[in-house]
């Protein structure tokens, strides 16, 4: 692990906090294209300890019908991947409102960023102050063999993605490869498309808990209220939110009390 790692505000999340983390995904330049740093900081407020931007994207293969539209109307007003980086150029600044402090994500797809350039983007999220990436569609060996060295010059976290029917071997070879934290995806399944925690979910959290990773780990889809995120918590080191963050600002705006409230809602 490089200096730049070590300094990083994911890890140094996971060494004073192990338990109930809470991360909350929402899409870049939605609901409205300006939305993006009003959430940011209502969530920071909120108590969330790790915020997931979604850099949205025309083919988004992971998500589920609610993200991907969230996608398309923040294409339709005008997102991208440089408006996303303007749009947080000044978020970790001292502001009247003080600067933003939580851990960030930048959750998309490959083609994007290969198209913006790895390197100018890897720069740009280390000048803004984003401290990682989730890239569902990259897979890990291809990373370690061409970008792992750009990502880890400047800081970047690459966090890796386990499923139910990823292998023990592949597993391990994840957690040596991985810094930060494991995204453990509860099924084999799309974003927003999981209702409640099923048996087999439960036993395959029981399968990985007792596997001793040395990484954290949070797992994502289906956790969509206290209940799931209670039982979540128990499994792993926390949990991920995020089709239902988006149908809650859908449904109720961007408020700061409104987000409050939804984040009151998980925590409970």
């Amino acid at each position: 692990m490089t200096q730049e790692l070590t300094q990083n505000r994911i890890t140094s999340l996971f060494t004073h906090k192990r338990e109930r983390i809470l991360n909350v995904y929402f899409t870049a330049g939605f609901p409205a294209l300006d939305d993006t740093v009003t959430v940011l900081r209502s969530l920071q407020e909120a108590g969330v300890d790790i915020v997931e931007i979604g850099m949205p994207y025309s083919d988004p293969v992971a998500d589920g019908e609610t993200i991907q539209q969230s996608n398309g109307k923040a294409l339709e007003n005008g997102i991208s991947v440089k408006k996303l980086f303007d749009q947080l150029a000044d978020c970790r600044k001292d502001q009247p409102d003080g600067p933003i402090s939580v851990p960030i994500l930048l959750m998309g797809y490959i083609n994007p960023i290969l198209q913006f350039g790895i390197e100018k983007f890897c720069q740009k999220c280390q000048e803004v102050g984003v401290d990682g990436v989730i890239l569902p569609d990259l897979p890990l060996d291809l990373y370690l063999a061409e970008y792992a060295h750009v990502f880890r010059e400047y800081g970047i976290l690459n966090v890796n993605l386990i499923t139910p029917q990823t292998s023990e071997a592949r597993i391990r070879f994840i957690d040596n490869e991985s810094d930060g934290f494991i995204y453990m995806v509860s099924s084999a399944s799309i974003t927003g498309s999981v209702k409640g925690i099923s048996d087999s979910m439960k036993a395959y959290f029981e399968r990985i808990q007792a596997m001793n990773l040395k990484n954290p780990r949070l797992i994502g889809f289906g956790i969509n209220n206290h209940e799931t995120f209670d039982t979540a918590s128990q499994y792993a080191n926390g949990a991920i939110v995020g089709s239902a963050f988006i149908r809650h600002l859908q449904e109720n705006g961007t408020s700061a009390d409104s987000i409050r409230a939804f984040v009151q809602t998980i925590r409970a």
